[in-house]
């Protein structure tokens, strides 16, 4: 199947026509006052501490205050419905991981480079810079968070196998996704019940997020039904099959539960799985996980951006201030709270990412999750990946919840894309 250019260029030209009437700066349908510079993200998306200083004043514009709104529900929705109704419309907008779905809408934005990204280029991981850019190198968004990813272990658990819990010797005795099964195999027969991932979609996911192509190419042709798509799919039945799976299926009270119970001993995820699971769920097993490399190498799950509307009152002023949000000493702050890791290399260095971690034995975490950011390959991602993605998921839960076939599921999943690409218009 085949997104055409030419049907992907008229996405562009149909957001184009819907922004028809936007004056740029000053227009009197952006959000909030003239001397404010208004900004909607999302709970648990920025430094409480760095907004702050830029409420009182913009870096370099001191007549120019940010006034920002943290939306907690339905958060893109919000942010299109804005955009399609021309009016009141946001300065400054963060976007997350999902963001080539924006890209049909670009016309609706700042390009980036105008304002004077591309000088700051080389300050970034050169595979997150080049996700915010559209197929006719458009840049869209501003790096912000990224999410490497990396093994989590429980120490105590690998002791009763008899296992060494070194990071090193880790590493180094499930290097790939078949070592990995087999360490779980062996785990499992030493503490019964226990497992390597949450659900089947938990391999799944972090298996592709270490890919260097998914669904789609630039020029538009669908690959999700080739063989890396099914190996990843068939990798993630595997490992239920091996009985290795906690089947804590995402957004149920039992995705904590298992990490709670200490069912999980292990799990493939990104960095921002470490506040989200054992320590939100299990604190009480401080300094007893480690991390260390992934099996299968290095991936990423994860990470958000910035951008500038058409509407914004002052452009310049916008990319002062998302570019000092954005500098590699603030996304070193920001690591700190609420946990971001940055796309800014020169921050693995900073003495605030590089200081032990209690809750991992004292383990320099940075050290980690800084190779993976920096080894990972990088994807081009589609602005049709989550609806190809959605049917992919929901069909290997299928097998797993329900014992569908595997190769009956593959085939529901791909039939079902066909349709959701065709009233996309993609095909």
């Amino acid at each position: 199947m085949t997104v055409t250019r030419r049907k992907f260029l008229a996405l562009g030209a149909g957001a184009a026509a819907a922004a028809t009437g936007l004056t740029g700066c000053g227009s009197r349908s952006s959000l909030g006052g003239s001397d404010q510079l208004s900004m909607w993200t999302w709970v648990g998306s920025v430094n409480d501490d760095l907004i702050a200083q830029a409420e009182k004043a913009i870096p370099g514009y001191d007549d120019m205050r940010l006034a920002m709104t943290r939306i907690g529900t339905n958060y893109k929705t919000k942010v299109l419905t804005s955009l399609a109704g021309k009016s009141l419309v946001p300065d400054i907008v963060a976007i997350n991981d999902d963001v080539a779905t924006y890209f049909p809408n670009a016309d609706q934005f700042h390009d980036l480079n105008e304002l004077g990204a591309k000088d700051r280029e080389s300050e970034f991981l050169a595979w997150k810079w080049k996700l915010g850019i559209t197929a006719d190198g458009k840049m869209m968004a501003y790096p912000m968070d990224t999410g490497p990813t990396a093994l989590f272990y429980r120490t105590d658990m690998l002791q009763k196998a008899g296992i060494d819990t070194d990071p090193a010797a880790v590493a180094e005795l499930a290097p790939t996704w078949d070592a990995y099964i087999e360490l779980g195999k062996k785990l499992k027969a030493a503490v019964p019940g226990s497992a390597i991932t949450d659900n089947i979609t938990g391999v799944y996911l972090y298996a592709l997020a270490q890919q260097s192509k998914r669904y789609m190419t630039e020029d538009g042709q669908y690959i999700g039904d080739q063989d890396h798509i099914r190996e990843q799919f068939d990798l993630a039945i595997r490992v239920v099959k091996e009985g290795l799976s906690a089947n804590a299926q995402q957004d149920t009270t039992d995705a904590d539960a298992v990490v709670t119970n200490g069912k999980l001993v292990a799990y493939n995820a990104a960095v921002w799985w470490a506040q989200l699971g054992p320590k939100n769920a299990a604190p009480k097993t401080k300094g007893l996980w480690r991390v260390t490399a992934a099996p299968g190498g290095a991936g990423n799950r994860g990470g958000s951006f910035l951008a500038i509307t058409k509407y914004c009152k002052n452009p310049e002023a916008a990319f002062a201030f998302i570019s000092w949000l954005e500098s590699a000493k603030n996304q070193a702050q920001a690591f700190l709270d609420p946990v971001l890791f940055p796309s800014t290399p020169a921050s693995y260095t900073d003495e605030r990412m590089t200081a032990p971690d209690p809750f991992f034995g004292g383990q320099r975490i940075v050290d980690v999750f800084g190779a993976s950011a920096k080894k990972y390959p990088g994807a081009y991602f589609s602005p049709y990946d989550s609806i190809i993605g959605a049917p992919i998921a929901a069909e290997l839960v299928n097998v797993e919840t329900a014992g569908k076939s595997p190769d009956l599921a593959w085939a529901d999943a791909q039939e079902q894309i066909e349709r959701e690409l065709t009233r996309a218009g993609a095909i």
